[in-house]
């Protein structure tokens, strides 16, 4: 069984993308399952989503120290987070900083840099992508999730290949978004090298 956790900010696509690498595992005629945990269920809330695949899965939902991967959507998020990943585990996030509602609140701030500095220290295998980057090349912030998907996909932590969720894309995107999330599923991908 592989677990992955992703976790950011609501409003980045979180859910989606754990939608997109379910549906790409059971395309494989895997077992997948799903859940989210959603601290504030409104634009700017903490989100964590929660995918388990395999040939069986008892459970959706990932006990700490269990998950083979971690997507971040934000980096604060997968810090505040890590304690779900394995050892060995690889993390994929973008560095640019979304604070979620609670933070703002708070009057808490926090530096991207010192973030992702600290995950590399920790984690063994962490790919940092220039999500903004990546967005910009593709005319929208809306495809943000599938860069990260793109990324995880070509990790190959998961079992899912780039050409699974290019599939998933065709079958679920309406004809005129589809062109530019299959380049940011590319330029996701090309970020990781294996």
């Amino acid at each position: 069984m592989k677990s992955c956790l992703l976790c950011g900010v609501g409003g980045q696509g979180t859910v989606l993308a754990s939608r997109i690498l379910a549906q790409a595992a059971m395309n494989q005629g895997l077992f997948a399952r799903t859940a989210e945990t959603i601290g504030m269920s409104q634009r700017g809330g903490c989100v964590v989503s929660h995918v388990r695949i395999g040939e069986y899965v008892s459970s959706p939902m990932i006990p700490e120290g269990q998950a083979d991967m971690m997507i971040g959507f934000e980096p604060g998020e997968v810090v505040r987070n890590l304690s779900y990943l394995k050892e060995d585990g690889i993390v994929i996030t973008c560095k640019q900083v979304v604070q979620a509602v609670t933070a703002s609140l708070s009057g808490s701030d926090y530096n991207a840099e010192d973030m992702i500095a600290y995950l590399q220290r920790k984690v063994k295998h962490c790919i940092v992508i220039d999500g903004a980057e990546i967005c910009n090349i593709c005319g929208s912030g809306k495809v943000l999730n599938v860069a990260l998907v793109g990324a995880a996909a070509q990790s190959g932590a998961m079992g899912i290949s780039v050409e699974d969720v290019k599939a998933v894309l065709a079958a679920k995107l309406k004809p005129q978004f589809l062109a530019m999330n299959e380049q940011a599923l590319a330029l996701g991908a090309q970020c990781v090298t294996q």
